[in-house]
């Protein structure tokens, strides 16, 4: 995740190492050991957010090297205790919806969730997320606009798997390496069709082959039971079937959803 927003600093700190996401599987691997187990310090808090998140530095614990002495990486943790309680999403669940949101992207092959892991921290049990440092040149607006960007596409894709009910321009973080991660995925995996989204585009477009492959990908995936087994902590037992049943809609029909009809379409502010 990287702050749109203002963010409120504690005190002066060392400065970490900022991320455009990891190169390769070894990478992610371990951003995500780094996440689970380093010690994590706040430095400040996104004062912007809805939910309690906390800008923070997260390091190698135990004996360092000379090597990696002193060697820090920024992340987001968002703890369980600090999440505003919503009407339609049951208390104390956002962090786990991140968490699976990462677990899904990945298991697609579709990487636009940063390393996140679930984690005990200085307020308790929450979500840990690597800090992702979006490339300012980019113009978000006219990015969200685009009907030509393969990685926007995806993503429109992974939010009509995930229900993301608010995908907001302000969400997307395009790197310099031209990857594009989002962030925020507290409010998905809702039973009811809850698409909320700026990505409207391709409504009703066939998807694109790359795309029903990684929906192919995540179908069998559950069909061997491992996908559901990783999501079974964070996720109720039917959430993780509406999952199932809306991969399986996607690819029986092999088009991008349209919005529904009784739910706003936008996010508000969409920014």
């Amino acid at each position: 995740m990287s702050a749109h927003g203002r963010t409120a600093t504690a005190s002066a700190m060392p400065e970490p190492k900022r991320s455009s996401g990891p190169d390769d599987a070894e990478g992610e691997q371990a951003a995500l050991d780094l996440l689970a187990s380093g010690t994590l310090e706040v430095e400040g808090r996104l004062v912007d957010a809805s939910n309690a998140t906390l800008y923070c530095t997260i390091r190698t614990t135990g004996r360092k090297t000379a090597k990696d002495a002193g060697a820090q990486v920024a992340c987001v943790y968002k703890p369980i205790a600090g999440e505003r309680p919503l009407w339609d999403f049951p208390n104390g669940t956002l962090a786990g919806r991140e968490v699976a949101a990462y677990t899904l992207s990945r298991a697609a092959g579709w990487d636009v969730v940063p390393p996140t892991v679930m984690r005990d921290g200085p307020f308790g049990p929450g979500m840990c997320q690597l800090w992702i440092d979006y490339d300012t040149d980019v113009d978000l607006i006219a990015l969200s606009r685009r009907a030509d960007h393969v990685g926007l596409r995806d993503m429109a894709v992974f939010d009509a798997v995930i229900n993301n009910a608010d995908r907001k321009i302000g969400h997307l973080l395009p790197v310099a390496d031209g990857h594009l991660y989002g962030c925020d995925h507290g409010v998905c995996f809702a039973e009811d069709y809850k698409l909320r989204t700026v990505l409207w585009q391709w409504r009703g477009k066939t998807l694109p082959r790359r795309c029903v492959e990684a929906l192919r990908r995540l179908q069998a995936q559950f069909a061997e039971g491992d996908l559901a087994a990783e999501l079974a902590p964070l996720l109720t037992a039917s959430e993780i079937t509406a999952t199932k049943i809306r991969i399986d809609k996607l690819l029986k029909h092999r088009v991008h959803p349209f919005p529904p009809a009784d739910w706003p379409a936008m996010p508000w502010p969409p920014y």
